[in-house]
């Protein structure tokens, strides 16, 4: 199998893998709306709902926002209310998940990107991204990209699989070092600057080092999606120009990548 096959493949399951992840999202909010828990469209799914009424259309996942307190309290409802043959993963019910995120998974489906591992047995369906948000502290822009960047690297290079050698050891040992610093710093600076202006993603999911005002965010409003109607930043122009700036522009055709390199919608018909 040649990459090219691979990929015509992936392309022609690109939709069915769309329609499945936005049945996932909306048993999402059917939880959210009965457990008055507030989410919003974010990242490129909000900016597919801006700029192309739905999924960007080479996109194949779907991200949502939620503050962190909102995450806990639907990981404490989800396991109970979503229906058979969904999974909400953490890092805490599926310690092999590679990522630092919450995701409610289709577990009859295969999904699978590049940093997937084969030898841990995390789930690997079709998922969406539950990404939580803090509040952030009043300082320079600079200094949080600067900050946010140092953890995020340090924590992915710490939680990635190591290889035994003089230089990985050496390596652990520094980004740990870095890691610590950097963290020591952040809450430094959440001590002595004011928090209420900004909120952004925790900072190991936050290497870009975006910060959102809270005002584009909250209230939320609403926002169409796939034709249908989902929360939604309170400003999404805002929103969106702090993520990508001149979001409205088409990225050229070699720009155009999906994420996985192999899906598999449905393992079993149903």
């Amino acid at each position: 199998m040649n990459n090219e096959y691979l990929s015509t493949y992936v392309a022609r399951n690109l939709r069915a893998c769309q329609l499945k992840q936005l049945a996932i999202l909306e048993q999402i909010d059917r939880v959210c709306q009965k457990h008055g828990i507030d989410y919003w469209l974010d990242g490129g799914t909000l900016l597919g709902a801006v700029r192309h009424d739905g999924f960007i259309p080479w996109d194949d996942d779907i991200d949502i926002g939620m503050s962190l307190a909102d995450l806990r309290r639907f990981e404490a409802v989800a396991p109970a209310e979503l229906p058979d043959g969904l999974f909400l993963q953490t890092p805490r019910n599926d310690p092999g998940s590679k990522e630092p995120i919450a995701k409610v998974r289709d577990l009859n489906s295969l999904y699978i990107e590049s940093g997937d591992n084969f030898y841990a047995s995390y789930h690997k369906g079709l998922y969406v991204d539950i990404f939580p948000f803090i509040d952030y502290p009043s300082v320079p822009r600079p200094w949080v990209k600067k900050l946010t960047k140092g953890i995020s690297k340090s924590y992915s290079i710490l939680h990635t699989q190591h290889y035994y050698s003089a230089r990985s050891f050496a390596e652990f040992f520094f980004f740990a070092a870095e890691y610590a610093l950097f963290r020591l710093v952040w809450g430094a600076l959440c001590l002595c600057a004011k928090k209420g202006t900004y909120l952004s993603n925790t900072l190991v999911n936050n290497g870009y080092g975006i910060m959102h005002r809270k005002d584009s965010v909250y209230p939320l409003s609403t926002i169409t999606f796939e034709g249908k109607t989902f929360p939604a930043p309170a400003n999404p122009d805002a929103y969106l120009k702090d993520l990508y700036r001149n979001y409205m522009d088409v990225p050229p055709p070699e720009k155009r990548k999906i994420h996985a390199i192999y899906i598999h919608p449905e393992l079993i018909k149903q």
